[in-house]
C-alpha cells in the first residue's frame, strides 16, 4: 500500500506500465519478424528445391538421350558407358576439389548473410 502511493506520487508506476508495455510490445515485434524470416527461408528453400528437381530431370533425360545418341555408333552398352565414365570422371574430380569448393561455398554464405543483417 506504501509502496503503491510512493509509486503514484513520484509517478512512476505510469512509467512503469509504459516500459512494461514497450518490453512486451518488442516481443511481440521479434516474434512476427523471426516468422516472417522464416517463412522467406522456407520459401526459399522450397523453390530451390523444386528447381533442384527439374534440373535432375533435366539431367537425367539429357543423359539418356546422349547415351542413346552414342550407342547408335558403338552399341547401347558402350553409350550408356560412356556416359557413366563422364559421370565418374565428373564425380572424381568433385571429389578431389571438395576443400576449395566447399570453403568458397562457405565465403559466399557469410558474404550473403552478412548483407542480411547490413
Amino acid at each position: 500500500m506504501l509502496k503503491d502511493s510512493v509509486l503514484k506520487f513520484l509517478k512512476l508506476d505510469s512509467l512503469i506500465e509504459n516500459f512494461t508495455g514497450y518490453v512486451e510490445a518488442r516481443i511481440e515485434l521479434t516474434k512476427i519478424e523471426v516468422k516472417e524470416d522464416l517463412a522467406k527461408g522456407l520459401a526459399k528453400v522450397g523453390v530451390f528445391m523444386l528447381m533442384g528437381a527439374v534440373l535432375t530431370l533435366f539431367v537425367i533425360l539429357t543423359s539418356i538421350a546422349i547415351a542413346l545418341l552414342i550407342g547408335k555408333s558403338i552399341g547401347t552398352f558402350g553409350g550408356f558407358g560412356v556416359v557413366a565414365g563422364f559421370y565418374l570422371l565428373l564425380g572424381l574430380l568433385l571429389y578431389s576439389f571438395r576443400n576449395p569448393i566447399t570453403e568458397k561455398l562457405q565465403d559466399q554464405l557469410v558474404q550473403i548473410m552478412n548483407k542480411k543483417k547490413e
